[in-house]
């Protein structure tokens, strides 16, 4: 419980860098404000959770909807924060582990949102995931980091067929953080993940005219569910594999 209110707390500075690092703006100074009339907002409308609720969802001034992402942000981030302090085996592990959850969080929403992911969180995120696998052994470290640099130079030769329309420089950025974070043969679970939901999702927003097949859409928040699913399910998806093959 101690940590899933922690996580809320920190949910909501999440919302801060999600927010503010795509637009370059400082993510110390300046009051968190309204995204319609630019109210700046008082203390009691920035309780996580409470004050989406207390105030129905909607903006005390301009009374137009709020958008759904802070609150979501900010329950993704304690459900998180909590599973990860119920998994941890030591304190060192549990640091790292939510650092790397942090800026997951961080680069799904933002490029969700401004099809940008933030440098400084895959940065701080690689770092975190370097550390980490350093934890396990070091053939696991040397095994990990080549992992990620053959991922990145796979989606930069991606990046370079397709010249940038098929994905942006920042997946080949993260591909490499999640390669030294999952190891083999947990990328490969997350990259198969990653394409299967992208495709299933550009061909619903194609079929609903909300995009066309022209269209780009942000590959980095597949690419973190992916991963996410890999290092909670990647038993199961192997062992289904194993059984059909």
């Amino acid at each position: 419980m101690v940590l899933a209110a922690f996580g809320l707390a920190i949910g909501s500075f999440l919302n801060v860098l999600i927010d503010r690092l795509p637009r370059g703006e400082s993510v110390v100074w300046g009051r968190s404000k309204c995204d319609h009339c630019k109210k700046p907002l008082r203390w009691w409308e920035l309780i996580p959770v409470i004050s989406f609720l207390l105030l129905g969802g909607r903006c005390n001034r301009c009374h137009k909807k709020l958008s759904i992402q802070y609150s979501l942000v900010e329950g993704i981030t304690a459900i998180g924060f909590a599973y990860v302090g119920f998994i941890s085996v030591s304190p060192v592990i549990l640091v790292l582990t939510l650092i790397v959850l942090c800026s997951l969080v961080v680069i799904f929403f933002s490029d969700w949102k401004y099809q940008i992911i933030p440098d400084s969180m895959v940065i701080l995120g690689s770092i975190a995931a370097v550390v980490l696998a350093a934890q396990l052994s070091t053939p696991v470290l040397v095994s990990r980091i080549a992992i990620g640099i053959l991922c990145s130079l796979f989606f930069g030769a991606l990046w370079l067929v397709t010249r940038g329309r098929g994905m942006g420089l920042g997946d080949v950025k993260l591909v490499f953080l999640l390669g030294v974070l999952l190891g083999y043969p947990g990328i490969i679970v997350a990259l198969y993940v990653a394409f299967l939901t992208g495709a299933i999702v550009g061909v619903i927003l194609v079929l609903a005219r909300k995009k066309s097949f022209k269209s780009s859409v942000a590959f980095g928040p597949f690419l973190v569910v992916g991963a996410l699913v890999a290092l909670i399910g990647q038993g199961y998806i192997l062992n289904f594999w194993k059984s059909i093959l």
